[in-house]
């Protein structure tokens, strides 16, 4: 192969990953709303009861570095809620949890209301503010 060719090639493909890198960093830790999120119950996720008004459901791993950031962030939110629990659930363990939830990253957390459906998904650690304010319009709905 031609020596310019070949650059430009790898000129390409560098600026290509580097974007979609960008893309991926980018959608860390941002909420979506989820419309008709699946309803769940405690036994799916081998916990004996969610909240009752929400539950901060999170996905994480044993050697996930990022999912310590996030249960301190998840505690503290529950902690500041009357009603609102944070229910961690170890995929290294749950296996077919990772399927059925499609985790492709930990941490995964997911909101639900107060029935148990959900309301909202972030992949990485959450944003604070953003969960804060899904916790306080599941609040004033129930």
């Amino acid at each position: 192969m031609q020596p310019l060719p070949a650059v430009v090639l790898t000129i390409v493909l560098v600026a290509f990953v580097a974007a979609i890198g960008m893309i991926a960093r980018r959608s860390r830790g941002r909420t979506h709303d989820v419309a008709d999120g699946e309803l769940l119950t405690p036994s799916m996720v081998g916990t004996p009861a969610f909240g009752q008004s929400a539950t901060l459901l999170q996905f994480s791993t044993e050697l996930c570095s990022r999912c310590p950031a996030a249960r301190r962030v998840l505690t503290s939110l529950a902690g500041d809620h009357d009603g609102v629990r944070h229910v961690e659930v170890d995929l290294t363990h749950r296996p077919d949890l990772t399927r059925r939830f499609d985790v492709m990253q930990t941490p995964t957390v997911l909101v639900l209301d107060g029935t148990g459906r959900v309301r909202q998904r972030t992949g990485g650690v959450p944003d604070r503010s953003a969960l804060e304010t899904e916790l306080t319009r599941l609040l004033q709905e129930a």
